[in-house]
């Protein structure tokens, strides 16, 4: 062998890891590729990224879902498909340099990584059988063909003008290479396509819904509902600033014209299935309704007010034969399922106690956003949203408590949550920097289905001072408040409490989220130059 040949065989030797690297990579980019058309035809929630982010999820500890969405809040789900996909990315990376010397070793782990996605799968509270293992599965295989592939032409002897003695095959990898990039790219579109068409029927569907009018309009909002301060919530909460907060990797997008609501179970003399055009022909309700989050911290942003339009649900129930248990009914718990495999847990006795719960399909006068439920989603003023508002619903069973532990009491959130009483300092802001002199200090209170019926503001550790209230919307929302402040210079803590309308001040004991949601009053620290 002469020198230059050495040395070509050395830096051929150099770049083989980086090679093997590159055929990883592109062995999982055609696995996921060839998984999005198969999930299309199959159903697009089977695809591996969703159901292993699924299946994440549905393992992950409650305390650690809290300070995920604490610390990431509406892109928690955006942080753990990135993760996801981090963690293949490398792994094909590995299992790329492995096949350099591992061929077949490297391509039974890209086997393996298709196996765990279709038992996740299959696993997933939604999962519509075996079938929901196919993209995972196939995906995996071509993702194993390409590997294989690719790790026999960087093990290949020298091919004629092609390499040099103890080399590779440059010609032979080049073109498999390309070729194995071009296919995944086309098939991944395709894929993409395919999805992309039923998104476009579940999006015509909405777009021709016209919300007939409400039989019973919400009252007019009072003049004074509405303070004219900068920096404080709306009254009405926008539908593109409301909070999300659920498990669904990607928003489901439900076609109207195929979607069904099935109502059943115990107690129920007369079951039903409704359609989209059968809710909206009965006499529709609209009404101001706060929701919040459990997941609320003091002084966080996961509550919102809006209009909503929709059929109430204890008109639904009593219909099918429901009775309340307080009346001799045998269901204490209507259990409502999610398109997404959701199952959120409500008191029947709640529902049917005269309070304004619906099955909503209007928001802010427009047909349901897919980010907050559509086609219908459950609103229950008083209730905490992991009790009261599943999105996206397609069945309502009626059981017990005692039969059945929706998916949040699994993971120890409680059984039942009625929304504490809590208000919080929109302006100004933490660490802001005011002017001495007047400071205008306002925010918003909540209790639903109690009601406001004051707010303090104490500055320091001096008296508790009466701030002015805004007219009340109803006893379901939120209400503004405002304390005209004078402000003198230093560093001084602002502190918020509330009273509700059964006359309980909100306590001052500091609680996390879990199991029933925090409590505690909302204090912030400004400097007044």
């Amino acid at each position: 062998m002469t020198d230059d040949e050495k040395k070509t065989r050395k830096a051929h030797g150099a770049i083989r890891p980086a090679l093997g690297a590159l055929s990883g990579a592109l062995a999982g980019f055609a696995a996921l590729a060839v998984a999005e058309p198969v999930a299309a035809w199959v159903r697009p929630q089977a695809a591996p990224v969703l159901v292993v982010g699924g299946a994440a999820i549905d393992r992950t500890p409650a305390a650690v879902k809290d300070w995920a969405i604490r610390e990431f809040g509406t892109d928690d789900k955006l942080v753990l498909r990135a993760g996801i996909l981090g963690v293949l990315a490398l792994s094909a990376l590995a299992l790329g340099i492995l096949a350099l010397r591992f061929r077949r070793s490297a391509a039974s782990g890209v086997l393996l990584f298709g196996a765990i996605g279709g038992a996740a799968a299959v696993a997933r509270p939604d999962s519509a059988g075996i079938t929901d293992a196919l993209p995972s599965a196939v995906g995996a295989v071509a993702g194993a063909a390409v590997l294989f592939l690719l790790a026999g032409r960087l093990r290949a002897p020298a091919a004629e003008g092609g390499s040099v003695p103890g080399g590779w095959d440059r010609r032979g990898f080049l073109l498999a290479a390309t070729a194995a990039a071009a296919a995944s790219a086309g098939t991944g579109a395709l894929g993409r396509a395919l999805q992309g068409a039923g998104s476009r029927n579940a999006a015509a569907s909405r777009d021709r819904v016209v919300l007939p009018a409400p039989a019973s309009p919400a009252p007019a909002v009072p003049a004074g509902a509405r303070l004219r301060i900068p920096g404080i919530s709306p009254f009405t909460t926008p539908n593109g600033d409301f909070y999300r907060v659920d498990t669904a990797l990607a928003v489901p997008e439900v076609d109207a014209t195929t979607w069904r609501l099935r109502i059943h179970g115990e107690g129920v003399i007369r079951p039903v299935t409704l359609s989209y055009d059968d809710l909206l022909r009965r006499e529709l309700i609209e009404r101001d309704i706060t929701l919040t989050c459990v997941s609320n911290e003091v002084g966080g942003p996961y509550v919102g007010n809006a209009r909503w339009t929709g059929v109430r649900l204890a008109g639904l129930l009593a219909e099918c034969g429901v009775r309340p248990p307080s009346r001799g009914g045998p269901a204490d718990q209507l259990v409502a399922r999610s398109v997404d495999g959701m199952t959120i847990g409500s008191p029947v006795e709640d529902l049917m106690d005269g309070r304004d719960a619906l099955l909503a399909l209007g928001m802010n006068g427009r047909p349901l956003p897919f980010d907050h439920g559509f086609p219908a989603r459950m609103v229950v003023p008083g209730l905490y949203g992991y009790v009261s508002a599943c999105k996206w619903i397609e069945d309502l069973e009626l059981t017990t408590f005692d039969a059945y532990d929706a998916y949040w009491v699994r993971r120890d959130w409680a059984r039942e949550a009625p929304v504490k009483t809590q208000s919080r300092i929109d302006t100004p802001k933490p660490f802001a920097r005011p002017k001495a002199g007047p400071v205008m200090v306002a925010g918003v209170a909540w209790a639903q289905h109690r009601g406001i019926d004051g707010v303090e503001v104490r500055v320091d550790d001096g008296p508790w001072q009466e701030a002015r209230l805004a007219a009340e919307g109803s006893r379901d929302t939120w209400r503004q408040w405002s304390f005209a402040w004078q402000a003198s210079k230093g560093s001084h803590t602002l502190t918020v409490r509330a009273t509700d309308g059964t006359g309980e001040v909100q306590p001052e004991r500091r609680t996390r989220t879990v199991p029933d949601g925090a409590s505690g009053w909302h204090s912030m620290v400004v400097t007044v130059e």
